[in-house]
């Protein structure tokens, strides 16, 4: 990604978090949350801009190991989307959805940070997926889609520990035992049918993403169109 590229991306979830803290964190809001999930939605993809097919392999393991770690932080934002039920948004009287501003302004606040966490995560998913297929030189397509579909369902896990056991990333720095207690007896139908759900909505996106990705560069590259 060129350099350019990467601090517009920077800039641009820097000031919507600025955004979030002003409107939301900084009154006290409900959904001050938003400040917090945010910022480590973007954790990955900061992570993911600093790696490279030529590195070190133990600054590229340290930094996979990371990304690993704070991935699911991108997918999880989109459990945030239930926060909306607490909103009303039709009119008793009418039955039509009714045009409060206030509550179409949380709900594009919740859909940004969704959207752009999910997609940008996605990025960084995809990018390490291919810097790990050159650097073990395992570049067929069945390679790639297994790691992804592994990789999924770690995420899947990841962003159940996050949701209902209320589990951030850091917290394995500052209370590992206590984090490896909950991860030890946490496993059960349930759950594993919630990690099913989730990896099943995580492949939609990605598959749609890749797909659409690489029918824009076919008709690109037929059509001469600089991509």
């Amino acid at each position: 990604m060129p350099t350019k590229l990467k601090w517009f991306i920077r800039t641009i979830f820097i000031l919507f978090m600025i955004y979030i803290y002003i409107a939301d964190y900084s009154r006290e809001t409900f959904f001050s949350f938003l400040l917090l999930n945010t910022f480590l939605g973007y954790i990955p993809v900061e992570l993911a801009m600093h790696i490279n097919e030529k590195q070190n392999p133990v600054i590229f393991w340290l930094l996979f190991f990371f990304w690993l770690l704070f991935y699911p932080n991108a997918p999880y934002v989109l459990t945030d989307l239930f926060h909306l039920a607490r909103f009303n948004p039709y009119d008793p009287t009418t039955g039509l959805m009714t045009l409060r501003l206030k509550m179409w302004l949380e709900f594009t606040n919740l859909i940004s940070s969704a959207l752009g966490c999910t997609l940008m995560g996605l990025w960084s998913f995809d990018h390490f997926i291919n810097v790990i297929a050159i650097r073990w030189n395992k570049r067929s397509i069945p390679f790639r889609i297994s790691l992804a579909f592994i990789l999924t369902i770690l995420s899947s896990i990841g962003i159940y520990v996050g949701r209902f056991l209320r589990l951030h990333s850091a917290y394995l720095f500052t209370s590992p035992k206590w984090v490896v207690d909950l991860l030890i007896g946490m496993w059960n139908a349930r759950m594993l049918t919630f990690v099913i759900f989730m990896t099943i909505i995580q492949l939609i996106v990605w598959a749609s993403v890749a797909i659409g990705r690489h029918s824009i560069y076919l008709y690109a590259k037929q059509n001469n169109l600089e991509i």
